[in-house]
């Protein structure tokens, strides 16, 4: 099969998952995930599966960042907050939607990595963070959406006090090693509503800073 052709097929996948939202499946043909899979897995960039990365991570399956995407339902002005930057692949897809994302992982090794393949696709909308997640960014708040790419026994109550009023927070919820719920989180005058929206699997988040690999 030609690259034209899984490309083709990656796409149809999508769809086929239940990510419909235009905008979202734009910015997914427009961001490669081919740079954001290295080594042994390179060849499998293409297929909807999670695949491992360095530092113990995993860059998630293509249809759930897909779907996450949508259920954040960012709009053009938007200020996004990321957590856990992984490969990168998930910020580069935000930054197609958002005015700016600002993106955090605990591990050095991952953000420079990314930041890289940032320069290399000219994208220019990324702030970059090596930090702890789970604490946010309380400097650069509120932020009209936020995202965790790993999962929290709760929400934490740093990132929703760091959500705007009228803002979206989708992340996974439960134990590590259980199948977790992702869960959407509206914050309104009076509080916050949760969504419950399906299951998955991802890795922990964990406070602190990572090991310098």
């Amino acid at each position: 099969m030609s690259l034209a052709e899984r490309k083709m097929q990656f796409l149809y996948a999508l769809r086929s998952k239940g990510v419909t939202d235009k905008r979202v499946l734009t910015a997914m043909e427009t961001i490669d995930r081919g740079p954001f899979v290295r080594g042994v897995f390179a060849n499998r960039a293409y297929e909807d599966m999670p695949l491992p990365i360095a530092c113990g991570q995993t860059i998630s399956q293509p249809s759930i960042v897909g779907l996450m995407t949508q259920a954040l339902n960012v709009q053009p002005r938007n200020k996004v907050l990321e957590i856990g930057t992984g490969s990168g692949y998930q910020a580069a897809i935000l930054s197609q939607l958002a005015r700016r994302v600002y993106t955090v992982d605990r591990h050095r090794r991952l953000v420079r990595e990314a930041e890289d393949i940032f320069a290399q696709m000219g994208i220019g909308n990324i702030i970059t963070f090596t930090a702890d997640g789970s604490r946010g960014l309380e400097d650069h708040a509120p932020f009209d959406r936020i995202l965790l790419t790993a999962a929290a026994e709760d929400a934490p109550g740093p990132l929703l006090a760091q959500l705007r009023v009228g803002g979206i927070m989708v992340l996974p919820v439960g134990q590590s090693d259980t199948v977790q719920t992702l869960i959407k989180v509206t914050r309104s005058e009076t509080g916050f509503d949760y969504e419950e929206l399906r299951g998955v699997r991802f890795v922990p988040l964990l406070e602190g800073l990572g090991d310098e690999e």
